[in-house]
């Protein structure tokens, strides 16, 4: 399934923006969104194996997630082009593909506020967080590939604390552990806004969520992106909300 408005020439018929909730309350049901090629074709290898899986097992010990029963794989893409990553896919970050999310860069001890993009607004997530660097030290951005899995993850670990194993840890939980609590965090997604703005529960950071509530419109995809907040610049005008800075200089719009 494609996502959301950055089909924005071929109208509103084609412009879903409520999949990636589906994706997280179908039961039985995988979901991924990838921003990279890379991120998918690790995706795909654990895909294949995922769909043929059928014993029962304990929740993954990284993840609390009960991956050895399997189940369907859906994946939400986009047509549209974006630079790719340079990179070695090492077994930590394929790990950490699989796992729902991984530091495209990491916050520095001192980090006010974070960005957390998930799918094809990658480039305005990472042209927004250099933006914040000429003003804040530390700034990290976080690549979700998956909202299903670390919230999935999040509310195992949880239930195990609850029955007793205290020091079950979901994924989502160490990627944010070294972050203050008084660090502000921005997500955005091309899809609807609730899908990202749970993370702000995990440690009680404060969040903005961006996305998308409503659909319809046709146009650029940079003329969408202004319209529905999504630009680099609403990005930045978010992150001043959630942790005041000084005033900076903004961007023009991406194509």
């Amino acid at each position: 399934m494609p996502s959301g408005v950055t089909l924005a020439p071929e109208g509103g018929a084609h412009q879903s923006i409520g999949t990636p909730l589906i994706g997280m309350a179908q039961d039985g049901l995988c979901a991924f969104e990838p921003a990279f090629v890379d991120e998918l074709a690790v995706i795909m290898r654990f895909a294949f194996d995922y769909m043929q899986r059928n014993g029962e097992g304990d929740p993954d010990e990284t993840t609390w997630l009960r991956d050895q029963t399997g189940g369907s794989v859906y994946l939400r893409l986009s047509t549209r082009p974006l630079e790719q990553p340079h990179r070695d896919m090492g077994a930590e970050l394929a790990r950490d593909i699989v796992n729902g999310a991984y530091w495209l860069r990491p916050p520095g001890p001192n980090a006010s506020v974070i960005i957390a993009y998930q799918g094809v607004v990658a480039p305005e997530a990472i042209a927004a967080t250099g933006l914040l660097a000429e003003d804040r030290r530390d700034v990290g951005l976080l690549a979700i590939t998956s909202a299903d899995r670390l919230n999935a993850g999040w509310q195992a670990a949880e239930r195990a604390r609850q029955r007793g194993t205290v020091d079950a840890t979901s994924h989502i939980e160490r990627l944010l552990a070294p972050l203050s609590r008084d660090c502000g965090i921005v997500t955005v997604i091309d899809g609807h806004p609730a899908t990202l703005a749970w993370i702000g529960g995990v440690y009680g950071n404060r969040v903005k969520a961006l996305g998308v509530e409503h659909f319809g419109q046709t146009g650029t995809i940079s003329d969408l992106y202004r319209h529905h907040g999504l630009d680099a610049n609403a990005i930045v005008h978010a992150a001043q909300a959630v942790s005041p800075g000084r005033s900076i200089r903004y961007l023009k719009s991406l194509p």
